[in-house]
């Protein structure tokens, strides 16, 4: 059985894409919108980890840094056991347009999860970028 491995979202803000790119690869930015606190080695190979009240902790690792247009992290998802290499990769893309920037969010990697994950964590996700780029757009806003 074959499943959706794709999640992508695009908006366009009215902030240029340099703001754009410091709520999202930044500790300050990533902890005011993503999670509720955040660290950040903003380089290849560098680990990255977020956190929320409540214990949870996403763990990071930056793949792609290509200032101040590509951003991009793998993370393990929940549901796995902590030592399962899995991970998806995430991907932001920032292009100007006018004085403002369009963002486009795409998540791969959902179809090597296991049948009982899977849809879990795919709908997981999609709701998740949904409300996580709503929080973004609020914390650019009020900036």
């Amino acid at each position: 059985m074959g499943f959706p491995d794709r999640i992508e979202r695009t908006l366009e803000v009215t902030q240029p894409p340099k703001t754009v790119w410091a709520a999202i690869t930044t500790a300050e930015g990533l902890g005011t919108w993503f999670g509720e606190a955040a660290t950040i080695d903003l380089r290849p190979g560098g680990a990255a980890q977020m956190s929320w009240t409540g214990g949870h902790v996403a763990n990071m690792r930056v793949e792609r840094v290509e200032e101040p247009s590509v951003f991009g992290f793998t993370w393990q998802l929940e549901g796995l056991p902590d030592d399962d290499p899995r991970r998806t990769y995430v991907e932001f893309t920032l292009e100007p347009v006018g004085g403002g920037t369009r963002l486009t969010v795409v998540e791969t990697g959902f179809a090597q999860l296991p049948e009982e994950t899977y849809r879990t964590e795919y709908d997981a996700h999609t709701e998740g970028w949904r409300s996580e780029l709503g929080e973004l757009i609020d914390f650019l806003d009020a900036a």
